[in-house]
């Protein structure tokens, strides 16, 4: 079944419609399978973009393993030799939400949590620098 739209256009046809069609309607050029090898060298390169960050990822990742390790070993380390009086921080820090009580862990987690932050982004500018 075909549209009563399309069916209407093609009845409304002028001059110039019918010589675009017959000009465009003739076979297509041979290329002697020029573009297939356009299209596959194309998709090939598709292919390898979409194949290209996940290795460069895996390979990274592995380079970066013991470098990361021994990162992870020396802020174990420096939060070893942080005295616990920074860690622990009093309650009254902390901004109270009425009728919500803030245990003494909670405080230590979050305060716990700002000094992590805070040694990975000096590690990370170090060893950017």
């Amino acid at each position: 079944m075909t549209s009563k739209i399309i069916n209407m256009a093609e009845k409304l046809k002028d001059a110039e419609d019918r010589l675009l069609e017959a000009m465009f309607a003739a076979e297509p050029i041979a290329d002697d399978g020029f573009s297939s090898r356009v299209v596959k060298r194309i998709r090939r390169r598709l292919w390898l973009r979409r194949l290209t960050l996940p290795v460069a990822l895996v390979i990274g990742g592995a380079i970066a393993i013991k470098p990361a390790s021994e990162l992870v070993i020396a802020v174990s380390k420096l939060l070893a030799v942080v005295p616990e009086g920074i860690v622990e921080a009093p309650v009254a820090w902390l901004p109270q939400i009425q009728g919500v009580a803030i245990d003494a862990s909670f405080v230590q987690t979050v305060v716990f949590g700002a000094v992590l932050l805070v040694v990975a982004v000096i590690g990370s500018r170090t060893i950017l620098e």
